[in-house]
C-alpha cells in the first residue's frame, strides 16, 4: 500500500522536473497536465484504500474536466505565440 503511493510520488517528480527545466510554454503545460493526471489517479487510489467515495468523485472530476481545460489553454497560448512570431 505505502509502496504503491511512494512509487506514484516518484513518478510525479518526473513531470515536475520537466516543467522546471523547459522554457517552452507548450511543453510546460503538457507537464502540468501530466501532474494533474497523476495526482488525480493518486487521489483515486487513496479513495479506494480509505473507502471514501467523496475523494473519488473529486478525483474523477479533476481527471475528466481539469485536463481538458488545461490542454485547451495550452493550445490557445501556443496559437497566440505562433501568430505573434509571424
Amino acid at each position: 500500500m505505502n509502496l504503491v503511493l511512494m512509487a506514484m510520488i516518484l513518478a510525479l517528480l518526473i513531470p515536475i522536473y520537466e516543467a522546471w527545466r523547459d522554457d517552452e510554454v507548450w511543453q510546460r503545460m503538457l507537464a502540468f497536465a501530466s501532474i494533474a493526471t497523476k495526482t488525480s489517479v493518486m487521489a483515486l487510489v487513496i479513495s479506494v484504500l480509505r473507502d471514501d467515495w467523496m475523494i473519488g468523485i473529486v478525483a474523477v472530476i479533476i481527471l475528466s474536466v481539469g485536463n481538458a481545460a488545461l490542454m485547451l489553454l495550452a493550445h490557445v497560448i501556443k496559437r497566440l505565440n505562433d501568430v505573434s512570431n509571424q
